[in-house]
């Protein structure tokens, strides 16, 4: 690993939402064909943190515990009969940067396209455990 000197520092400040979202966006856009036009369709929302309510909602007491959600209706279960509104991948940025300090051994572009892709997953009818069977990224 390269030496980092302390001038190399000097002025840099954490990651913005926006920031956030264009790292989130570049992963939507390296993603296969076959699954692009979907995950086109998938409004993504990058906040500092999880509503309240959304967390009271799931009983999540820490909002560092959560670091993405998808919200809506999976492709395997839509019908012509769900209720109007664009599915929501939601990206949490102070959680997102909490882990990537914690885990210190994965570059920030990459834990955001994980998150992402994660929860794109679930908009794909994925469950935690389909997407832990086949993703060790947590071990």
């Amino acid at each position: 690993m390269a030496e980092v000197s302390e001038e190399s520092w000097q002025g840099v400040t954490a990651p913005s939402l926006a920031q956030i979202e264009a790292m989130a966006e570049a992963a939507r856009a390296m993603l296969p064909e076959a699954f692009a036009a979907a995950a086109a369709r998938v409004v993504l929302r990058v906040e500092e943190f999880a509503p309240e309510a959304l967390l009271e909602e799931m009983g999540i007491e820490d909002a560092f515990e959560l670091t993405g959600l998808y919200e809506g209706v999976a492709l395997p279960e839509k019908s012509v009969m769900d209720p109007g509104g664009p599915d929501l991948i939601w990206l949490f940025r102070r959680p997102i940067l909490d882990e990537w300090v914690a885990r210190g051994d994965v570059a920030l572009d990459a834990l955001v396209a994980h998150v992402y892709i994660h929860e794109l997953a679930h908009h794909f009818g994925w469950s935690d455990a389909d997407i832990a069977a086949i993703d060790r990224w947590w071990e």
